[in-house]
């Protein structure tokens, strides 16, 4: 019977893990022993708590995510009417923030978004991320581009 309370404190250090992994050894030669035995717990936990390796790279790709969501919303916060300018650097800032620039993360980013070309799951997670980051995005190329136009004259 697991302790009341666990599940938090247990993903978290499973996650953890998962990030340290990753970085030594990347997305894809990572496995579920290694981060079992990095995280100090058995590869059932693992599978109790995540199903498999997949449902824990989601689930340590949906942490990063949020905490780069975080990270941009607090910065975008304090500027609700702000300038155009002043919430550009905001959401630049964001995704510099010390959650998203160190080596863990940063190597996670892109194995998840290379891994995320061949593995379903992962890149409807990566849909799903994209589409939170910009709601409001243009669908069409060359709107995107007057979008990104009109930003960069407003800095500048």
């Amino acid at each position: 019977m697991p302790k009341v309370g666990m599940q938090p404190i247990r993903r978290r250090q499973l996650i953890d893990a998962t990030l340290s992994t990753i970085n030594e050894v990347g997305i894809n030669d990572a496995t579920i022993a290694q981060i079992a035995r990095r995280a100090g717990v058995s590869t059932g936990i693992i599978s109790h708590y995540f199903k498999d390796k997949n449902g824990l790279l989601e689930a340590t790709m949906r942490d990063v995510t949020r905490q780069l969501r975080d990270a941009v919303a607090a910065r975008l916060k304090p500027l609700a009417n702000g300038t155009t300018e002043a919430r550009l650097c905001a959401i630049v800032e964001g995704n510099f923030d010390e959650t998203q620039v160190h080596n863990a993360a940063m190597k996670a980013w892109l194995d998840f978004w290379s891994s995320s070309m061949h593995q379903p799951q992962l890149n409807r997670l990566e849909r799903v991320s994209s589409g939170r980051l910009f709601p409001r995005w243009p669908q069409n190329s060359a709107a995107k581009y007057r979008a990104i136009k009109r930003a960069w004259r407003h800095m500048g």
